[in-house]
């Protein structure tokens, strides 16, 4: 039996760049891993059967489920190393929100992957596991590797980042609100497809950077610098989410207010939302924005939490 943290991450930054060929989006995001982890064991069973066990009533629990995908892409690219190695059982403690913009869903699969390579033996690459994980989801291979990093590509082109300063997120959703992922970069195209630059599929990493506005955001967590990673937070979905979701359009607003009045840095929706955050440079200033962030809204149905960064995205527990 083997158990495994899986933490969430939240987008610095998060530009929509323009169409590919393969009908998703070229995107340029900054991602950071925050402790609010999802508890993932993986105990070997006898027969080729593979179960999943949730506590959270909204995570399927068959064959639609990423960490069940996740097993049985394993196998399929691996047969030599897997049919000897009977099932497995995967227990989901869930702690991080579902439907949430912080790839719940995807830092559980990698977690998969990374512990099925040492449960069963298998002996993977670090680059073997980054193919496979980038077979199942964009966001998956930055939950590997954790930390900070810049993803291009459709997301799965991972650059790890030197270490962003110690900071803090304070994260609030609605528990009754969930974005599809799908619609968000679906509407976004409707309306500004318009605003995409023309992309050559052979252009380096380098070019494509050099293409688009992170630079900026690039330069601020080179420098360690706080104060500039809180004013240069970007997402271009925030465009099209939060029209759709008046309550997260004042959730933020609210928040950055707060944050503001109790030395915040900056405050953003993260991926494909409805989670916003703010950003704090100490754990009592965190503390002190979702405190009034609860008493203000005093809504049941809003989930605050604090997380503080992190540089590891799976962790082995023993």
């Amino acid at each position: 039996m083997l158990t495994l943290l899986s933490n969430a991450k939240i987008n610095l930054y998060l530009e929509i760049v323009g169409s590919r060929t393969d009908g998703f989006h070229e995107l340029v995001m900054v991602m950071q891993s925050v402790a609010l982890c999802d508890r993932i064991t993986l105990n070997p069973i006898s027969g080729p059967s593979i179960t999943i066990n949730c506590n959270h009533p909204q995570v399927p629990t068959d064959h639609t489920n990423l960490a069940y995908k996740a097993v049985t892409l394993l196998q399929k690219r691996f047969p030599n190393r897997t049919n000897r190695c009977g099932g497995i059982e995967i227990t989901i403690d869930k702690k991080i929100p579902v439907g949430a913009g912080l790839a719940g869903g995807s830092s559980t699969a990698a977690a998969v992957l990374f512990g099925l390579d040492i449960l069963w033996k298998m002996g993977l690459t670090r680059l073997e596991l980054q193919e496979v994980s980038a077979e199942l989801g964009s966001d998956i291979p930055f939950c590997l590797a954790g930390g900070c990093a810049i993803a291009t590509g459709r997301g799965e082109e991972v650059d790890v980042l030197p270490k962003s300063p110690k900071l803090f997120a304070v994260l609030a959703k609605y528990e009754s609100i969930s974005v599809s992922t799908p619609w968000a970069y679906k509407t976004y195209r409707q309306q500004f497809a318009h605003t995409y630059l023309p992309l050559d599929d052979r252009a380096t990493l380098a070019e494509r950077r050099a293409r688009v506005h992170s630079s900026d955001m690039l330069k601020s967590i080179g420098a360690r610098n706080a104060t500039a990673i809180g004013t240069h937070l970007h997402n271009d979905l925030e465009k099209v989410v939060l029209p759709a979701h008046p309550k997260v359009t004042q959730l933020k607003s609210s928040m950055a207010e707060i944050a503001q009045t109790n030395g915040g840095i900056g405050t953003m929706m993260s991926g494909s939302g409805p989670t916003v955050f703010s950003l704090t440079e100490t754990l009592e200033a965190a503390e002190a924005v979702k405190q009034e962030v609860r008493s203000r809204f005093n809504d049941p149905d809003l989930k605050v939490f604090v997380a503080p960064f992190t540089s590891h995205g799976i962790v082995t527990k023993a």
